[in-house]
């Protein structure tokens, strides 16, 4: 750890162990949590969806609250972005290994099922937003200018790489988690090295604003309700912000699509004989890998273009190769696999650039009412009270819709007819090209008027303190 201290950039090395430690976590619980919930623990269609209903709401609310409280709490383990880290970073990890040990042996739509899910969403949820939320905060407090913050990209994209790989190796030590042993002792060793790298940022890391939240003497009296609804009103009425989570909505519903559906997409669209588990563990990998190796080759078109036009161009190749995948059909077996690839990267991709347009608003924000600091969990945490809903929008949306082709009984093997199994795989295909094309065209018209296009040819818009 000290060897990291010493290098060139330590405050983006310690600003992105948090990433590799979160990485390492979300990774696996985005990408397993649906499947095994429907398939081993075989939760019932309803008590799944009053688990998303109530993780949308929770998801949703408290975002706004932790950012009230990071923002304006007087107490340091809240106010001061490293302590919430370091002091969250160990009920994070606890709050990941939730899902993986099931209470008891569950029978089919057994009701302790649907109570699992709920109390691992919300606790999951709560813990990672308190750590990634002052997180997210750091980054627009540790440097003003757009070249220190490109580094914080560049840094946390590798972070991300490391920790994305956590699906690669959790597929083939699990065998795409039929090895449920295996798969379980694997999560308990990627709890205790996110914990350790989350405390490493709680111990070395600093914003411009840490030295001014410790000072007794400089502290901001803990505002009232009025001040807060009135600071809320003037974030949500900036229209940037309002374009920015219109296209940020759609994102993380097409992100929660991704994460959580691609392997049963491939499983059942995709024969064995022509890629068989290995092969889909590398591919599952390579969509949670190749997303930082995309942004990490990007850093050179982000200081020529800006971050505008590269998520622009993201939605029209997402919704290009999506029309190319329809015409081909569902017999094309691996551009299929490289389709549905491709789309977790470049969902992924364009997701991981969406903290410079909340920096940017941040820093709008911060001159126009020319605050004493920033309010940066309170715009990252409204963004997410309007976007967060998409996260479980996404899953019940799609569950209901297989179900509706006998996704439920096809998983219970009680259903042998192949007609019905062929009207299944038609709706998944369906499901795989037109969801892209459908979302893509509403972010597109979302994002077109958003006006902070030219950051990335401004120096700093103030002076650093």
């Amino acid at each position: 750890m000290k060897l990291f201290r010493l290098s060139a950039h330590p405050a983006a090395v310690a600003y992105s162990m948090t990433t590799l430690g979160s990485s390492m976590m979300n990774s696996i619980f985005s990408f397993y949590y649906v499947k095994l919930f429907l398939n081993k623990y075989r939760i019932s269609e309803s008590a799944f969806h009053q688990s998303q209903v109530v993780y949308m709401i929770w998801n949703a609310l408290n975002d706004p609250l932790f950012g009230y409280l990071q923002d304006n709490s007087s107490m340091s383990c809240c106010s001061l972005r490293r302590l919430s880290i370091l002091y969250g970073a160990p009920f994070y990890s606890l709050a990941f290994l939730l899902a993986w040990f099931p209470w008891r042996t569950y029978e089919s739509g057994d009701w302790m099922s649907g109570a699992h899910l709920v109390v691992t969403l919300c606790a999951f949820d709560g813990m990672l937003t308190f750590v990634l939320l002052a997180q997210c905060a750091l980054f627009a407090e540790i440097s003003e200018h757009h070249q220190n913050r490109l580094r914080l990209i560049k840094y946390n994209q590798v972070a991300s790489l490391l920790g994305s790989s956590s699906v690669l190796f959790c597929g083939l030590i699990s065998n795409n988690m039929d090895n449920f042993a295996a798969f379980q002792g694997f999560c308990f060793l990627v709890a205790l090295l996110g914990c350790a790298c989350m405390v490493y940022t709680g111990f070395y890391s600093e914003g411009r604003f840490d030295k001014k939240g410790s000072d007794p003497n400089l502290q901001q009296p803990t505002l009232s309700l009025s001040a807060v609804t009135t600071m809320t009103w003037q974030i949500v009425t900036n229209r940037d912000f309002q374009l920015f989570v219109v296209m940020n909505f759609f994102q993380v519903f097409m992100l929660a699509f991704c994460n959580n559906f691609a392997m049963i997409f491939a499983e059942h669209l995709i024969p064995p004989n022509v890629l068989p588990s290995l092969a889909k563990s590398i591919m599952y990998g390579a969509g949670f890998i190749f997303p930082q190796l995309l942004v990490l080759g990007s850093q050179n078109l982000l200081q020529k273009f800006g971050y505008y036009q590269l998520i622009l161009m993201t939605f029209y190749m997402e919704a290009g190769a999506a029309a190319v995948m329809l015409l081909l059909g569902p017999s094309h077996y691996y551009c299929l696999a490289l389709f549905i690839t491709a789309n977790m990267v470049l969902v992924q991709a364009a997701f991981s650039l969406f903290g410079l347009p909340l920096a940017d608003i941040i820093d709008s924000d911060l001159q126009k009412y020319k605050r004493s600091s920033p309010l940066s969990s309170m715009v990252f945490g409204t963004n997410a009270l309007f976007t967060k809903p998409a996260q479980s929008l996404a899953p019940m949306l799609v569950v209901s819709i297989l179900n509706q082709y006998g996704y439920e009984e096809i998983k219970e093997g009680n259903v042998t007819d192949p007609s019905a199994l062929q009207a299944l795989h038609s709706t998944m295909f369906y499901l795989v090209c037109l969801v892209p094309v459908c979302v893509t065209a509403l972010q597109v018209l979302a994002w077109t008027p958003f006006s902070i296009r030219s950051s990335h040819t401004t120096d700093s818009k103030y002076t650093e303190g």
